[in-house]
């Protein structure tokens, strides 16, 4: 069984397109998606749109929530409250009333069995959609944190846009990075893959290299609000 979980689009969908691609070539047999599918890119709909046709599980993730409620007082750092919420603005006139819906009716974690293989996944940690473990995070605060809830072997999160593999007493622990905006500064989409056969289990972090400039131009021509911050990322891999 060869699992692929995605996550953070954050509206780059030429970047989820080529991920997709990839995954197919890989002849996957599941895709799970993480949350965070719309907002901060400039293609929320087409984005929402292709992770819907994979008619598949999909959890919520902070961002999700954010098109949903508008971004709050404490979320962000004050000076980027108001800015924030305009590029929310600018999302949710692209999207339809009934996709605000959708995105408001997603669970907020998956827990399943696959070949006897327990997997626990969630966008942030099982019980908060914007908390932030970061990779350099001591054992015993993730073991607190992400592994308490559940008696897994494997446990899958995205939201820091930063992937890893660590493995701490016996189970294995993935962050599995951003498919439209990486942060660790490698410009290439990230997913995460899990095969498993007969008990046995291979993880990996998959990068996928996706047509740069062409979403460059996308929010130039789409007078996206905070373009010029947003490119320098889509740039740099790095916020």
């Amino acid at each position: 069984m060869k699992i692929a979980f995605i996550s953070d689009i954050h509206g780059n969908a030429v970047a989820l397109e080529s991920v997709l691609e990839d995954i197919k070539k890989k002849k996957v047999d599941k895709i799970y998606v993480l949350g965070d599918i719309c907002y901060r890119g400039p293609e929320p709909k087409r984005s929402l749109d292709l992770v819907r046709s994979l008619n598949t599980d999909i959890i919520k993730g902070n961002a999700d929530e954010w098109v949903i409620r508008g971004v709050q007082k404490g979320e962000v750092p004050d000076k980027v409250l108001e800015l924030m919420n305009l590029e929310r603005e600018w999302i949710v006139s692209k999207l339809q009333q009934s996709d605000r819906d959708y995105l408001n009716s997603l669970p907020t974690e998956l827990h399943f069995e696959t070949e006897g293989i327990s997997i626990h996944a969630f966008h942030a940690t099982p019980t908060s959609l914007f908390d932030v473990v970061l990779p350099q995070t001591e054992d015993a605060v993730i073991e607190e944190i992400l592994m308490s809830g559940t008696d897994s072997e494997v446990y899958i999160y995205a939201h820091i846009h930063k992937p890893y593999i660590r493995y701490i007493n016996g189970k294995i622990i993935m962050n599995i990075g951003s498919v439209g905006l990486p942060f660790d500064g490698l410009t290439k989409a990230s997913y995460g893959l899990v095969e498993i056969k007969e008990r046995n289990i291979s993880t990996s972090i998959e990068r996928v290299d996706f047509d740069l400039e062409k979403v460059i131009q996308q929010y130039t021509e789409a007078n996206y609000p905070n373009a010029e911050m947003m490119i320098k990322v889509i740039r740099n891999a790095r916020i």
